[in-house]
């Protein structure tokens, strides 16, 4: 039998987490050492599956089906292709340099750690999961460490903003629920296998039925993206939350909506999809702009890094209405690259609040000086998010658009005002921190240390690599995107 290497994956963190539940609470070193251990050995791993991934075949690698609940045909299955590969491995990146970034957390480590790694096994089984069951279990594993995190090691305004994640997410996953024992019921013979479905092995769905199931899954996924007008609970989380679960929740958590789509909503509801092309392209519209306005508007360091959040995954929304080869390649790596960027800027809030204790933009200026090596990366990031050309975040806003170009000119052409106005508060926000005269209050601040920069060194390089020679990535996707735009029947262009 070959080596189970997906499950190696999504359960390392869970049984390290076991581990550290029976070691003593005051051996924080030890436990530490496991959680490194862990989330490292799953980004070994995840390379590995990197180095032995055939991109030039759009079907399922690495695959492990067991029968779980053979009464209600419920497997155990688990498989990677060219959609959720990149997810994993971004995951898996995050996971572990957010591991480290955890170092500073003080209170209750022994919890803190284990919620973490179950944390870590919920996100990477949610991107591997190819039975609807198994997909809602790994879903729903992530609401609850997640809700303990901010919960616990938050903000002054964590228990009102750990509820109002839970309240959200749980309220969408009933109606994924729902859709979810729709299609089970509906399917003959009744499966939750996601490639039979999608394959119309099963039978073929009616369009009012897809339509009123892929309203339910949408409300599930769109809340978690988050999109327009779902999107409230996320500056509250990210403001109260630790640093590590804002890089995590930024970097991971809303990809899952995103994937979602890609999955399950695309592939098995095609009719449903081209359906509702125009709402999408129109949401992901209002997302952009009205994201971008909002975050010009905060003072908060955390909260307009949260608000770029929304904007820029309106352009995955844009790319996905857009029905196009390029368009969903795009939204694709967005989603990607949108998560080494903000993971990479929230670790950089993270370390000039360790040091100021304030996030209010208006009270730093002239940092710069003091702080060089945090400047420069500050600035790349800054750069990469704004959508330079030569870094990541250029490469997939402008596929995403042009997809959308495609198929929906005026709402792409005023989607642009977004990248404009991206650019405005990220300047505004760099000048206001790094450059003018140095505030008195800051005179013995220290520059960013070695622990924070070993964070940051691995995601700025991805954004550089990727910036500069994005079929590094592409190479991985196109081919499964491909397959994807050819069974729904859109434009191969």
């Amino acid at each position: 039998m070959p080596f189970p290497l997906l499950t190696a994956i999504t359960f390392m963190p869970l049984l390290a987490g076991i581990i550290i539940l029976l070691v003593p609470k005051n051996r924080t070193g030890l436990i530490k050492g496991i959680a490194t251990a862990a989330t490292g050995i799953v980004l070994v791993l995840s390379i590995l599956m990197l180095t032995g991934f055939d991109y030039n075949s759009s079907a399922m690698q690495f695959s492990e089906n067991l029968s779980w609940i053979p009464q209600v045909n419920i497997n155990y299955h688990l498989g990677v292709d060219g959609i959720s590969i990149g997810l994993i491995f971004l995951t898996a990146l995050l996971g572990f340099l957010a591991c480290v970034g955890s170092y500073g957390i003080k209170e209750r480590q022994k919890e803190y750690y284990f919620l973490y790694l179950l944390l870590n096994t919920g996100m990477l089984g949610t991107f591997l999961a190819l039975d609807l069951f198994l997909f809602y279990v790994f879903w729903e594993v992530v609401l609850v460490p997640m809700y303990f995190l901010i919960g616990i090691w938050g903000g002054p305004r964590k228990e009102y903003a750990a509820i109002k994640f839970f309240i959200y997410t749980l309220a969408g996953s009933v109606f994924m629920l729902l859709s979810i024992l729709a299609l089970y019921f509906a399917s003959q013979p009744h499966t939750f296998n996601m490639l039979e479905l999608a394959s119309g092995n099963c039978g073929v769905f009616a369009k009012g039925f897809q339509i009123i199931v892929f309203a339910g899954f949408y409300l599930g996924f769109a809340i978690k993206v988050p999109v327009f007008p779902f999107h409230t609970w996320l500056p509250d989380a990210h403001v109260e939350a630790p640093t590590p679960i804002s890089v995590l929740l930024a970097g991971v958590l809303l990809k899952m909506g995103g994937y979602g789509f890609f999955r399950i909503s695309y592939p098995i509801l095609k009719d449903a999809a081209i359906y509702f092309a125009l709402p999408f392209a129109i949401l992901g519209l209002i997302n952009i702009v009205y994201g971008a306005f909002v975050a010009m508007a905060q003072t908060d360091f955390k909260k307009m890094v949260a608000y770029s959040s929304v904007s820029h995954m309106g352009f995955v929304m844009l790319g996905l209405a857009s029905m196009t080869i390029t368009g969903f390649n795009g939204a694709l790596l967005q989603m990607f690259n949108h998560g080494i960027i903000t993971g990479g800027l929230f670790l950089l809030v993270g370390v000039l609040y360790d040091r100021a204790h304030t996030r209010d933009i208006d009270k730093f200026g002239g940092l710069g000086a003091k702080m060089p090596v945090y400047a420069g990366v500050l600035t790349v990031f800054t750069l990469a998010s704004l959508g330079l050309p030569g870094l990541s975040g250029f490469v997939s806003e402008f596929m995403s658009l042009m997809g959308g170009f495609i198929s929906f000119r005026l709402i792409t052409a005023i989607s642009v005002l977004g990248i404009v106005i991206t650019a405005g508060y990220f300047l505004y926000m760099i000048q206001r921190v790094l450059l003018g005269p140095l505030n008195n209050a800051w005179t013995g601040i220290s520059d960013i240390n070695k622990r924070e920069l070993f964070t940051l060194v691995p995601l700025m390089a991805v954004v550089i690599a990727i910036g500069v020679y994005p079929l590094m990535i592409l190479n991985y996707q196109s081919a499964a995107i491909a397959k994807l735009i050819q069974d729904i029947g859109g434009l191969l262009l």
